[in-house]
């Protein structure tokens, strides 16, 4: 099969496509053939890390990967005599989280349950290429969110509402009856509007923390502020929320959005799309930092 190879760590010209074996399912285990992956922010951390780094990061349950790309979606092709929950043929969307092979890459083979990532059956109502934009950055928007315990008619601030993260956290929050502020460039405000933000904030014009507005729940979704600077603008007794911050992903989690997918609530936002084999070039778009939404690696149709 091809896949693309961390060569080595640091600039995106250590990622090269290469013919590789083709994983064969353990007994706990379910082949998939990738339909579509993603590139993140998180990706391009990862690729940029010194080797050295990982052996730290191996106590948070992070591996280094040889093929990188953190989520998918795809079809079952073959199981494991121990797998129970899927079956040859189901459509499945999950990450790689823990495991040192990735998803950029025409086959993947990972346990049907483990604690650091997941897997299930794709939204009925998605693409491929939509449904791999959604476990990474919708997970982490619902993980964060849910520990502000959002009740309907609260004020909630995304900051960085235009990125993977931040799209979902606007239109979560909406489905959990907030009135939502979302805060975004100039070029980026139709997008914001779009998802169901009943304001947006131009942060070129307007700085949120000085406007007298205060708000039940600030969730910085691009890592850019800080718990002191937005302290002004967030009520006695708010949430600071940032991306920054560990969280832990369920199976659960993801059967969750998959339904608010299912009910027209939520849907993904894809910027790029590129083939497996210039995936390099993907990674050099989102380290550019001008990605809305996601970047997709269409795999089956590089095939």
């Amino acid at each position: 099969m091809k896949a693309i190879i961390v060569t080595k760590q640091g600039p995106a010209d250590g990622l090269k496509l290469k013919d590789i074996p083709k994983p064969t399912p353990a007994a706990n285990e379910v082949l998939i053939k990738v339909h579509a992956a993603t590139v993140t922010s998180g990706d391009v951390f990862m690729r940029k890390l010194p080797s050295l780094a990982f052996i730290g990061m191996r106590l948070m349950g992070m591996r280094k990967k040889t093929i990188p790309g953190h989520e998918f979606a795809g079809e079952v092709e073959a199981v494991g005599k121990d797998v129970r929950g899927f079956r040859v043929g189901d459509q499945v969307f999950g990450t790689t989280t823990g495991l040192s092979t990735g998803a950029n890459a025409e086959y993947i083979s990972l346990p049907e349950e483990r604690k650091t990532g997941v897997l299930a059956l794709k939204p009925a109502n998605m693409s491929y290429e939509e449904a791999a934009a959604v476990p990474v950055g919708a997970m982490t928007a619902l993980y964060l969110l849910q520990k502000a315990n959002i009740q309907p008619g609260q004020k909630v601030l995304i900051y960085g509402a235009s990125g993977s993260v931040g799209t979902y956290a606007v239109q979560i929050a909406k489905a959990l009856g907030a009135e939502v502020t979302g805060v975004s460039s100039t070029s980026k405000q139709e997008l914001v509007q779009s998802l169901g933000a009943d304001k947006v904030i131009d942060y070129t014009q307007e700085d949120f923390t000085q406007s007298g507005e205060t708000y039940d729940v600030i969730f910085d979704a691009v890592g850019k502020s800080s718990r002191s600077s937005a302290k002004q603008a967030l009520k006695t007794g708010g949430y600071y929320l940032s991306v920054g911050s560990i969280t832990s992903p369920k199976v659960k989690e993801l059967v969750f959005l998959r339904g608010l997918i299912e009910a027209g609530k939520i849907r993904a936002v894809i910027d790029r799309r590129y083939p497996l084999a210039q995936t390099a070039d993907a990674h050099r778009y989102v380290e550019s930092g001008r990605k809305t939404g996601n970047v997709i690696i269409a795999v089956a149709q590089s095939s």
